[in-house]
Formats: structure tokens, sequence, C-alpha cells
């Protein structure tokens, strides 16, 4: 029984819940026993911002079995779940009594007013999809095969590395390549988000802390630069490191020991650095915002990843392997993909790259209720789609690249506003009223921010986390009057 009880356990702590509102897919970890709230209010577990949601929503029991209670919400909490009935299948709204439970299952949608979330395995927990986590990743486009190659040698030596390219374009995924492919592939791999911690916090997890160091230092804890001990540390966006956090890790890489927060004397260690970013380094040099001397010590050699809209042919792969994961995840069968929705993916500029990728394909599979992924499922603006990008010329990415990013792999200025909408970004008829129904929610919220900032477009634009060239594209797009100066709109 208790061997039983902890596999439940190990399952259930490995579950995500996915939440998909304003246009954007959020993830947050779940325990694996619990009460876990949600609602629009900072008081919350989970906040979810979106006018629709309640300050006090629902709460997610996590058992087992896990379950969703209505906090007694404004606009509800409904269980949408498919029921079979001979060849067809119905599409069944639950919705449960205030007060009272309703059992979930891994993979239900749920709708808390318009935003809907779903329980799914956390991702890197269970089989990971090819390109993505711990799977093998796809590389199929002849500049990622050359680049794939440099990394193999590179892997073999002690020498530094330093990957550049957009967000989310799969910097993580050649890090671990390098990490697999090492002398150190039995060392642990670390990862470190260099952006997601103030410099207070970035500097105990780094390097650690004896006991009595803060108010809060009960006891001494290693950083994570000891726990990598014979193995690789990655530090993501490296480019956001705090100046005196620079100096500190100047000197790391320079006697190759730490120095605890509170501690008295130096401790060595045997770790081999990779660094990502999707700044240009060099050009942050020259502004006086990163040290020159720590950007010689990263840059041992720069690998440059190119932005996924010039690596058309790995698009249709990648779509068909995390929609496979996602049905998975569901308990559905994997879908298949219309050739009309894959000359769709295609076109798109994704500048979110492979995470922009991984959300649109997993909400059409949450959406769709068929076998086939068709285009309307896909829920992407019609001004998102451009001409295609040219590819980079065949020898760059073969070689090491100098530090400053090229240009097919600088980040993109302002990628959100050139994806503004040209026209009303409605598709055809055939997509039925989920995207209506998703529009008129979108609008609904535009207007809600407007009247909250008395018609200031651009502290309405800011409330929704959209660039404002992007909110009055919106504006056009929903037929929305733009408000005079203090004057809301209706």
């Amino acid at each position: 029984m208790a061997a039983a009880k902890s596999t439940r356990n190990d399952v259930q702590s490995a579950l995500e819940l996915a939440v998909f509102a304003g246009g954007r897919v959020t993830r947050h970890p779940l325990p694996a026993e619990g009460r876990v709230s949600l609602g629009r209010s900072p008081e919350n577990d989970i906040q979810i911002d979106d006018s629709s949601v309640s300050r006090r929503h629902a709460i997610i029991h996590l058992g087992p079995p896990i379950a969703i209670e209505d906090l007694g919400s404004a606009n509800g909490t409904r269980l949408r779940r498919e029921r079979s009935a001979g060849p067809t299948t119905k599409l069944l709204e639950l919705q449960p009594e205030h007060g009272r439970t309703m059992e979930l299952a891994v993979g239900d949608a749920v709708n808390l007013g318009s935003t809907l979330i779903v329980i799914l395995p956390r991702e890197g927990a269970a089989t990971a999809a090819p390109g993505q986590g711990q799977g093998q990743p796809i590389v199929l486009d002849p500049a990622m095969e050359r680049l794939y190659a440099l990394a193999e040698r590179v892997a073999g030596a002690p020498i530094t590395v330093l990957l550049l390219g957009e967000t989310g374009a799969g910097k993580e995924v050649l890090a671990e390549h390098v990490h697999r492919r090492s002398p150190r592939a039995q060392g642990p791999f670390v990862r470190l988000n260099c952006a997601a911690l103030s410099e207070s916090l970035l500097e105990s997890e780094l390097f650690g802390h004896e006991r009595g160091a803060f108010t809060s230092a009960v006891q001494a804890k290693p950083g994570l630069l000891e726990t990598a001990e014979k193995g690789t540390v990655l530090l993501d966006e490296v480019g956001e490191l705090p100046p005196g956090i620079q100096v500190k890790l100047l000197r790391v890489l320079e006697d190759r020991k730490v120095m605890r927060v509170g501690g008295l004397s130096p401790r060595p260690i045997d770790v081999r650095f990779i660094s990502a970013t999707n700044r240009d380094l060099a050009a942050e040099v020259k502004r006086g915002a990163f040290r020159e001397d720590l950007f010689f010590r990263l840059n041992g050699i720069a690998l440059t990843i190119p932005p996924l809209r010039a690596r058309l042919s790995e698009i249709a792969p990648l779509a068909r392997a995390l929609a496979d994961r996602t049905a998975s995840a569901l308990g559905r069968p994997a879908p298949a993909f219309a050739p009309e929705t894959l000359a769709v993916l295609e076109a798109h500029r994704w500048p979110g790259n492979i995470r922009e990728l991984r959300n649109v394909i997993e909400r059409a599979v949450v959406l769709s209720s068929g076998d086939t992924l068709l285009p309307e499922h896909l829920l992407l603006d019609a001004g998102a789609a451009l001409p295609p990008v040219e590819a980079p010329p065949a020898a760059a990415p073969a070689e090491a690249r100098p530090a400053a990013l090229p240009a097919e792999a600088r980040p993109a200025a302002a990628p959100a506003e050139a994806a503004a909408p040209a026209g009303t970004g409605l598709p055809a008829e055939g997509a039925g009223g989920l995207r209506s129904e998703l529009d008129a929610i979108e609008r609904r919220r535009i207007v809600d921010a407007l009247e909250q900032c008395a018609g200031n477009q651009t502290q309405a634009a800011a409330l929704l986390g959209m660039p404002r060239r992007t909110f009055v594209a919106r504006l056009s797009a929903y037929g929305i009057p733009r408000p005079r100066k203090g004057k809301a709109t209706r």
C-alpha cells in the first residue's frame, strides 16, 4: 500500500496547470497534494489576471482524487468533457454547485469565466517530445545540422560556450545536447534563469550561503555552482545579470573557486559553464551594461541558433511531435494535420519561436474535438503571416560566430508589433463559433481596459500587456472607435 501511495504521489507531483488567458499560456507546477486557490486576486496561489475571473474563483483539491470547487464566482466554473455515444461524440458542459467539488481527470478542460485551464503532466516529467526538454532534438534544417555538428565537436572540449538566439529558439535544448555529448554527461546539468531572481536571491542561489549570513539563513546551503560539481551549469538570460553579480561570477570563472555568502574561505569547484542570451552582448558591452572581461570569459565559442521562421523544414515535424505529446496527456489519439494547417504554420512568422509553436499546438489539440487539426483550431492572427524569411548563408552556422548576433538571429525588434492584424484578423466561415467567441472576449477586455484607464490608450495597452501599436491595431480590427483623451469607450 505504501508503495502504491508513493507511486500516486510521484505521478501527481509531476503535474502542472496550464492557463490559457489573454492569448497566452502560462504554466504552474502543482503540488502532490493539498489545495491550490485560483482567482484574480494576488492572494491566490495562482493568480489569473482576467476580468472574467473572480477575485477568489475556485480551488483545486489535489487528493487523490483531483477535484475542483467553485467559490461562488460571478461567471461560473464549467467542466468541458467529451462523451461518446455510438459513432458520435458529444461535448458536455458540467458546472459544480457552489461549495461542492467535482472530480477532474488529467487533460480535462475547465473554464473559469472565459479563461481555460487544463491539468497536464509537467513538462520534462513524462517523455519529452523531440526538440523539447529531455527528448532528442529534431534537426532537419541544413543550417541546424551544421550547428549541431559543430556543437558535437565543442562538447568534448572544456571551453565555455555562449549560445545566442531569439527567445524560444531552442538554446536550452542545445545546451542539454552539449552536456549529454560531453565527458561530463554523467554529472548534473543545472539551469539558472538569471532574470527570474532579485540580486540578493541570485547571489545566494549561485554561490550559496553560510548559516547566519542573513536573517532567514538558519542553516548553510550550497549554491548551484557547488551542486553542479563535475557537471554543467547553464546560465540562461545571462545578459540580465546585475553588475555586482557579474564581478563575482568573473572571479569564479578565473579562479574556479566559489565564496559562499557569509563565508570566510573559497571552495574549489569543477564545473563547465554554458551561457545563453537573446541580447546582443557586444552592444551591451559598448553601452556599459555588461562587463567586457566577463563577456570574453563566457565567449569561449559562440553558437547562434537560427529563428524557427528560417527553419521551415522543422516546423511540421515539431508540430506533430508536440501534438502527439499533448494528445497523449489528454488520453486521445494523436491528431492528423490537414495540408492547409501545415501551410498556415509554415507561413507564420513565429516571433516566439518553438515556445510559441508549442503553445499554439497545445491550445489547438485541447480545443479541437475531431481527429484532424484545421487552420481555425490554431487561432493565429492573419497579420502575423509574413513573406518567408531567407535562410542564413550556408556556411555561417558551421563556424564559430563572433560575439555579436548576426542579422538573421538577432532578436526581432518589437515582434508583437510586427504581428499586429492588418484587418479583422477573423478566419473564414469554417472557423465556427469558437474563434468568434474568443474575439468577442478579447474585444470586451479591450473595452474594459479603456474604461478602467479613462480612455488612455497607452495605459490600457500596458494593462493588457500589449504593445501600444498592437493595441491600436486591435481597435481597428474590432471596430472600436479610438477614444478622445479622457473619454472611455462604450
